[in-house]
This record gives structure tokens, sequence and C-alpha cells, in this order.
């Protein structure tokens, strides 16, 4: 069976994550500054959303995993990745 991500709103990112994780509290804070909108969802509150989280990153649970409007995904980006990847 494969997992369904959780799309974003138009315009925004879901961001995968935990309470825990300091790249994910790192992303946020940066995309805040940015002014970039996003939905977070904890993957310890949900946990049948680690499953897609897992499928994107090889069976692991690594987080942030961020997934863009179009439906594409990816692990632990930059915000200079975020940014480029919104650009396109």
């Amino acid at each position: 069976m494969t997992a369904t991500p959780t799309l974003p709103e138009p315009g925004t990112l879901t961001m995968y994550s935990t309470t825990w994780c300091g790249y994910c509290r790192r992303l946020r804070t940066q995309l805040d500054s940015e002014g970039i909108r996003y939905t977070v969802i904890d993957i310890e509150d949900e946990p049948e959303t680690a499953a897609y989280v897992e499928q994107v990153n090889g069976g692991n649970r690594t987080v942030p995993t961020v997934v863009y409007p179009d439906g594409s995904a990816a692990t632990n980006p930059t915000l200079a990745d975020v940014k480029a990847a919104l650009a396109s």
C-alpha cells in the first residue's frame, strides 16, 4: 500500500515534523521570517502520516519532510531550496 501525502493548500507547504526536531524548528523559523506559509503535521501526533515520511525517505522517519504545492517532496531542505522550489 502506498501512502498518500497531505497536499498543501495552494501557495503553501506541508511540513512533516516532530516537536523535538531542531532542524524542523530552524526551518519553521526561517519560513516565518520569509513569510512563507506552511502547515505542520506532527508525525507523532498523527502516526498514520509517518508512513508517507517513511515512503519518501527510504523507510526512515526523517523530518522535516516538506511537500510543495506541486506534490513533490524534499527532505530537510534549506530555506534556499524551498524558495527555489516555490519559484519554479
